[in-house]
């Protein structure tokens, strides 16, 4: 009897062995997944401008490639770039920005970043957005993620409390300030132009910054 009853414990402890074994077969070599770990959107400095979002997706096992950020509560959301170009600081549309396997891929201020246009009055009084993430990965996968929305005077690209530029100034060239005049009256500024209704690659389609 008691050989019997050692044979069953030792059968019992192989078997709890060979199903912990499994489960860490079934983890090996998974590690970090891809996924939009943070991020928030800043409104535009009037109604009639784009809002800004930024955000930052961590890397899975495999490198892939970010394609489309949209939105159900948005009227349109594209990918941009701020680059220098001549000396200067312009925006070009992004198709596509790569995720590094296991690295990651941020847009930030002054450099990668959505335009946002016409988010839905019920998604600002929330208080927030939810984007869908794809990913050229497992039949174009999609992520979803609520985005966090700041008012354009009191969010900085960190949340802070300092203004944030790129949520300001996206929408429109800034006004020229004109020289003084010996014997006439100041010159009028130029008239606001609407990124919205800019197009983009053409020498003439830069927002100053």
């Amino acid at each position: 009897m008691k050989s019997f009853a050692r044979r069953s414990v030792l059968a019992t402890a192989l078997a709890a062995t060979a199903l912990t074994l499994a489960g860490c077969g079934e983890n090996l070599g998974k590690g970090q997944v891809l996924n939009v770990v943070s991020g928030h959107i800043v409104m535009g400095a009037t109604p009639d401008r784009p809002a800004v979002g930024y955000f930052r997706v961590e890397g899975g096992p495999v490198p892939v490639e970010l394609v489309a950020v949209t939105a159900d509560l948005a009227q349109r959301v594209e990918m941009h770039e701020s680059v220098k170009e001549d000396g200067m600081m312009v925006m070009k549309p992004l198709l596509r920005a790569a995720v590094p396997a296991k690295g990651e891929l941020v847009f930030k201020q002054g450099g990668k970043h959505l335009m946002i246009w016409h988010i839905n009055p019920a998604a600002v009084r929330a208080g927030k957005l939810q984007l869908a993430f794809v990913f050229t990965n497992n039949n174009n996968e999609r992520i979803l993620f609520d985005m966090p929305i700041k008012e354009a005077a009191a969010a900085g690209v960190d949340g802070s409390a300092a203004a944030a530029p790129a949520a300001m100034d996206h929408g429109a060239e800034p006004k020229k300030t004109a020289a003084a005049a010996p014997a006439k009256t100041a010159a009028t500024p130029e008239p606001e132009m609407d990124h919205a209704a800019m197009g983009h690659g053409e020498a003439g389609d830069t927002v100053k910054k």
